[in-house]
């Protein structure tokens, strides 16, 4: 069932979301060679705590960590890790959010570690603007294949492709709600979009195959082929106008 949320449940989670989009640029901002996965996570932790606020991804269904941080061909639910170091050259996709007075935050960025390959930034810069078509196509009266159709066509028309398994969600007193937020649709299909609706809208991106395995961790998440991968999201509100972000800080 879609939650449709009201005035006062879409300003608890624009603090929700204020909140995670802080962790995440802090995250970011402590993206460098020499750096743990650990650490990351770490800095996310502290600063959602500070906050009164709570990770909403540690123990979510057994994850071990506040953070998600994929490195290179992961593509999401990369453990942090003391052993995993960064080096110059990799991106590092850190997904995260914090619950607050029981409403949730989402989002998730892709950072370059140090100089990365033209390559490799072109991946990045593509998945952000695929979000941001995405966010474009959320308006009310429209549907939810119009989201995914947004996003599927302006990365596979740059030669990328999108991942299949895993899509995008509602998000508000839990973090994943109805409905199902494709990367990939078609025009007119899917759950009429409706005002206050909140939806995690978040493109996974492969540089080569849109296929992926999962680790014998049962947590993180490759491509296929081994290529690069991006991910970026935001929670956002329809209303009657625009598309609210309701995590704005990072991208």
């Amino acid at each position: 069932m879609i939650i449709i949320k009201t005035q006062r449940e879409i300003e608890l989670m624009k603090k929700a979301g204020r909140i995670s989009a802080t962790a995440l640029k802090l995250a970011g901002e402590a993206v460098r060679p020499g750096v743990s996965t650990h650490e990351i996570d770490r800095i996310a932790h502290e600063y959602i705590l500070s906050q009164k606020a709570k990770p909403n991804f540690l123990h979510y269904n057994g994850f071990p960590a506040a953070a998600c941080i994929s490195v290179n061909e992961q593509v999401i639910h990369g453990i942090p890790s003391k052993r995993r170091i960064l080096k110059e050259g990799d991106i590092v996709s850190i997904d995260l959010g914090a619950v607050y007075e029981g409403y949730h935050g989402d989002n998730a960025a892709t950072f370059a570690v140090g100089r990365v390959s033209p390559a490799a930034q072109r991946l990045i810069d593509t998945t952000r603007e695929s979000l941001y078509e995405g966010i474009k196509a959320a308006r009310v009266g429209g549907r939810v294949g119009d989201i995914g159709y947004a996003i599927q066509r302006y990365v596979e028309a740059r030669g990328y492709s999108v991942v299949r398994q895993f899509v995008g969600h509602g998000v508000g007193a839990s973090l994943h709600e109805a409905p199902e937020v494709p990367n990939f649709g078609t025009e007119g299909r899917g759950a009429r979009l409706l005002k206050g609706m909140t939806l995690a809208i978040e493109p996974m991106v492969n540089m080569g195959v849109s296929g992926i395995d999962i680790l014998s961790d049962g947590w993180t998440v490759v491509t296929a082929d081994r290529k690069l991968s991006a991910h970026f999201e935001h929670s956002v509100a329809i209303t009657d106008a625009e598309p609210l972000v309701l995590t704005p800080a990072v991208c």
